[in-house]
């Protein structure tokens, strides 16, 4: 699901007799949509609904108008307007006490959106600064850069003829996205090339697969990094291609993952449940609803989901829904514990503001927030990982396969 851009806020500042104001209708609109908000992408989880019927009076704007007021004319310094106004939203949003209703500025917008998305526009490689040095450290299959032979461990010399030696990461990305094309010049060992890439959408991967044998079984492997907003079709090309290998049993690797789209891991379990199962619940005060499976596309092999202390929000809902609806055991360490449902809401500034709308809770009506989803098996990752990060060291993994091949003998 793309992110639709709502409509920019309206110039709510007059100017008269050189002093800024602004007019009461004005205002109240502004903060009618600051606080009851319309954006659709959440940051972790999405639903897209407005409730509530809570009105703002005119009196209870007015010490807001005042003090704005009084600021922009009557302090005896510059004042930026935009960032009073920023502050403003940002205190509503942390006088909530809410650790995920939170207000993000154009830049940390821009991050956020591009890791919920899925896809930016760019050339499709990874840089990194390295002793000074911009250094590319990952290229996309078919992306930009790779179809112009950049590869990864060149370092970029200039950029449109600019010297970027020395020069910050965020500039350098800056240079290179500031035509439709970039001229790069880079280092490759004691030789120099210029590369004309061309930018485009470039599709962020955030699923991976593998397949596993064992006492001729044979186990397929899904990891997903994180619920952007194409994860589903890149999790059904991958489990697509498993199932046309005949696998036995399957394995869904979940681990350090943050979250994401709501639409993303209910199309996912909805692969798994037909229509008379429940995937999760929502809470709104007291109020909880049953969300189905939106198909009969369901399975029938084993399953284990491996979750650990990093795995949150949607990650939860995945394990949670498998575990409880599907049957599947949970491998690894309990999860984060982030039971609460959040939306988006992008500023006409590119700021946003991201909060709390209701709970989400397990298919037999638990709540995790706080608490986490415990798994079957309870296993630590073995130190000797992190110093190979070879799938043969991964205990976790390894516990995760014996038991479905244990289970399908």
């Amino acid at each position: 699901m793309s992110k639709k851009k709502n409509e920019d806020l309206i110039d709510f500042v007059e100017k008269q007799d050189n002093k800024v104001s602004f007019s009461l209708t004005e205002v109240i609109v502004i903060i009618i949509i600051a606080i009851l908000f319309g954006g659709i992408i959440g940051s972790t989880i999405t639903l897209s609904r407005t409730r509530g019927d809570s009105k703002l009076k005119s009196n209870e704007l007015s010490d807001f108008i005042v003090t704005y007021n009084n600021i922009v004319s009557d302090y005896y310094d510059d004042v930026d307007k935009e960032k009073l106004i920023n502050s403003a939203i940002e205190g509503m949003m942390n006088s909530l006490g809410d650790p995920y209703s939170t207000f993000m500025d154009s830049k940390e917008s821009e991050d956020f959106n591009t890791t919920v998305t899925g896809e930016y526009k760019g050339i499709g490689a990874t840089i990194s600064l390295i002793d000074g040095n911009a250094v590319v450290v990952d290229i996309f299959k078919d992306s930009s850069a790779a179809k112009a032979g950049i590869m990864v461990e060149d370092i970029i010399l200039k950029v449109n003829n600019k010297d970027v030696s020395g020069m910050e990461l965020d500039k350098v990305v800056a240079l290179i996205k500031e035509k439709s094309y970039a001229d790069i010049l880079i280092k490759r060992k004691d030789e120099e090339i210029l590369f004309k890439v061309k930018l485009g959408n470039v599709e962020i991967p955030s699923v991976e697969n593998d397949i596993f044998k064992k006492d001729d079984k044979k186990i397929g492997y899904i990891s997903i990094g994180v619920f952007a907003a194409n994860t589903y079709s890149q999790f059904k090309e991958k489990l697509n291609l498993l199932e046309s290998e005949s696998i036995d049993s399957l394995i869904i690797d979940v681990r350090d993952n943050p979250g994401g789209h709501l639409e993303q891991v209910s199309k996912i379990l909805s692969l798994f449940l037909d229509k008379k199962k429940v995937m999760y619940q929502v809470q709104v005060n007291k109020k909880k609803t049953k969300v189905y499976s939106y198909t009969n596309e369901k399975r029938e092999y084993e399953i284990a989901v491996l979750i650990n202390n990093s795995s949150a929000s949607a990650s939860e809902i995945l394990a949670a829904g498998m575990k409880e609806s599907y049957g599947a055991i949970l491998v690894g360490n309990k999860s984060y514990g982030k039971g609460t449902v959040q939306k988006e809401y992008g500023l006409s500034n590119g700021a946003s503001i991201k909060y709390t709308i209701e709970q989400w809770l397990t298919p037999n009506g638990n709540s995790i927030n706080g608490k986490g989803v415990s798994p079957d098996l309870d296993i630590d990752l073995n130190s000797e990982y992190y110093q190979t990060f070879e799938k043969e060291d991964d205990n976790q993994l390894q516990a995760a396969i014996n038991e479905l091949v244990k289970k399908k003998d």
